[in-house]
């Protein structure tokens, strides 16, 4: 079915059409999100507000109106689509990196409220991946995603099936992301705000 998820109305639709159809949700894959490089006096404001609205209002409206009858089966998966972004501040993509680090936040708190309960919660935490954000984003010039390390969907996918079936809280997919995951907590925030800017440069220039 079609729905905006970035409106309330659209969340209610869909989990309105899920109960009169009597699907027993098994997993809830929570992966709608889009990002949008430049400063923030430069982006748009209505692409603030419906970047928020999707990538952090829609997941936790979905969530919070399927789980409850997951919880009831004592049964039930959720799958929320974080980032590496959400290691660190993101500057040039403020918004975007401080969306997906609520996602993180929120799925790691989830995971642990959710203990002993037959429901699991899971956040997948990929680097660039070979998708539609790089043109929707404005970011397929930029330093970040020209490495040769940026991932096919269907391995991060699958990294992140896996580690919806067993569980897990947390999923890194790839190991030079998980290095990055980690180079994140050895300096101070600011500098890896600074290094995440670089990301964010263009071959020739600075991104605007």
């Amino acid at each position: 079915m079609s729905a905006d998820l970035a409106t309330p109305q659209g969340c209610e639709l869909v989990a309105e059409r899920v109960r009169n159809l009597g699907v027993e949700v098994g997993a809830l894959v929570n992966n709608a999100g889009f990002g949008f490089r430049g400063s923030l006096v430069d982006t748009p404001i209505d692409r603030v507000v419906s970047m928020i609205d999707l990538n952090v209002r829609a997941l936790t409206h979905l969530t919070r109106l399927l789980l409850p009858a997951m919880l009831a089966r004592r049964a039930g998966r959720i799958l929320n689509l974080a980032s590496t972004a959400a290691f660190q501040p993101g500057p040039l993509m403020s918004v975007y990196y401080a969306t997906k680090a609520y996602v993180l936040s929120f799925s790691i708190a989830l995971s642990v409220e959710l203990e002993h309960s037959g429901v699991t919660c899971t956040a997948l935490c990929p680097g660039p991946t070979r998708t539609e954000f790089q043109r929707v984003a404005g970011t397929e010039g930029t330093t970040l995603n020209t490495r040769a390390v940026v991932m096919d969907p269907e391995a991060v996918a699958l990294a992140g099936y896996r580690a919806m079936k067993k569980g897990k809280a947390i999923v890194t997919p790839g190991a030079l992301n998980r290095l990055v995951a980690l180079g994140t907590r050895a300096v101070p925030r600011t500098w890896a705000a600074k290094i995440a800017k670089l990301s964010q440069e263009v071959r020739g220039g600075k991104a605007v």
